[in-house]
């Protein structure tokens, strides 16, 4: 057995939702004939989920949504995987990339599935001659939503696309949980920096933010939080963190982690004002938050260990990690988010390309939730994997909760 597909055996036994989903594709095999491709983190979860598509039948192409997050291992173990086409390697050049993407796109899926929006990006751009072939596709981060959404409301968007990230079952899960704890123990093993007692600096009070801080402090981390948004900041305070513009957090900050899908985060003047020996890291989907290219035209790099830039600028020494891309997966020993937490986000993406081969020539291009029954439907395989039984409405209480002319 290969190293790729030891770590495939590992994750496998934790992932018992995504397993039963793949006991039942596999009997009644409802992606027969697709052509799935895809553009995701390909590590040990994801291919797990790749092996539960090929299981239902498809055809699957998979490249990288992300030039470090590919563990090659893992890669050339899913090329053992009947059905199973992938092109992603770490490390490769922004054309090396690409060129993957296009490889993706020759094979003309009908089902997308996105971490990030590149293939569809191509498809509307570059690679239109595969556009009219696609029924309908998935989106499994915030940032790629965005954009999106933004892409919809501006009527570029030509065919239907499931927002598997804004679904309860993955804000609370995966962004929460997996996006808190898998960045904070990759910087960790990282750095091998002690978190309790130090400022750590999060950007943004998203769902992804919210668990970056929630964890930091139960560390002992002090926690600062930044926001443009005034609910959010607002919420921030009355759950007991300190709320502060970034040009004031820079001052004092010595752990900062960007959690916004937004550009320019951390720029020029706010490295000026930081102390010697900040550590910086991004969580969010793109390395945009972090102004590296500003660094690396004015200052030169110096590995300081596996994972970690240090740029001496302003009199003083800058730590970068994972040159500014997702911390939890780009940095050498990044295992991404726990299995547990992928096997509930990669339970709704199987379940939701399904829905879309089943359904998806009767939607109009848009940008879709997941339905409901869907994200149900995963709560209850999880509750009944871990043995744990809830109650259930009476008649009396299902109608008194849809009734209106009862009274007090």
């Amino acid at each position: 057995m290969t190293t790729g597909q030891q770590k495939m055996d590992w994750a496998r036994q934790y992932m018992p939702v995504l397993r039963s989903i793949r006991e039942e594709f596999e009997r009644e095999k409802p992606l027969a004939g697709v052509t799935i491709g895809m553009a995701l983190h390909v590590e040990a979860k994801t291919a797990v989920l790749v092996e539960t598509l090929a299981a239902g039948g498809a055809e699957v192409y998979i490249t990288g949504c992300n030039p470090l997050s590919t563990q090659d291992d893992v890669a050339e173990a899913l090329n053992q995987v009947k059905g199973v086409h992938c092109y992603a390697k770490r490390a490769c050049s922004n054309e090396e990339y690409y060129a993957a993407i296009n490889r993706v796109l020759d094979a003309r899926p009908s089902i997308t599935i996105d971490d990030g929006m590149d293939l569809i990006f191509e498809i509307h751009t570059r690679r239109q001659d595969v556009l009219d072939g696609v029924v309908g596709g998935c989106e499994e981060t915030t940032t790629g939503i965005h954009r999106l959404r933004s892409m919809a409301a501006e009527g570029a968007l030509k065919f239907p696309v499931i927002a598997v990230n804004d679904t309860p079952m993955k804000r609370h899960f995966d962004n929460v949980h997996g996006t808190g704890e898998s960045s904070l123990s990759s910087i960790m093993v990282t750095t091998n920096c002690l978190l309790a007692g130090k400022h750590l600096v999060v950007a943004g009070y998203g769902f992804c933010g919210r668990g970056v801080a929630r964890k930091a402090r139960g560390l002992g981390a002090q926690v600062i939080v930044t926001e443009v948004d005034p609910r959010r900041a607002l919420e921030a305070h009355m759950e007991g963190f300190v709320v502060m513009p970034m040009d004031e957090a820079a001052k004092v900050g010595e752990i900062f982690i960007t959690t916004t899908g937004n550009t320019s985060i951390l720029t020029e003047r706010h490295f000026a004002l930081m102390q010697s020996g900040a550590i910086l890291s991004n969580a969010g989907h793109f390395n945009v938050e972090i102004d590296v290219k500003w660094l690396e035209e004015h200052a030169d790099a110096i590995e300081r260990r596996d994972g970690i830039d240090t740029y001496d600028i302003f009199g003083k020494q800058i730590h970068v990690l994972a040159e500014g891309r997702l911390v939890n997966l780009a940095t050498p020993k990044g295992m991404g988010h726990p299995i547990e937490v992928m096997d509930l986000s990669f339970a709704l993406q199987a379940l939701s390309a399904r829905y879309m081969v089943e359904h998806g020539k009767d939607l109009v291009p848009g940008v879709y939730d997941v339905p409901n029954a869907i994200d149900e439907e995963v709560a209850e395989r999880k509750l009944a994997a871990l043995g744990i039984a809830i109650d259930s409405l009476s008649e009396e209480q299902t109608h008194y909760m849809s009734a209106w002319n009862i009274g007090t």
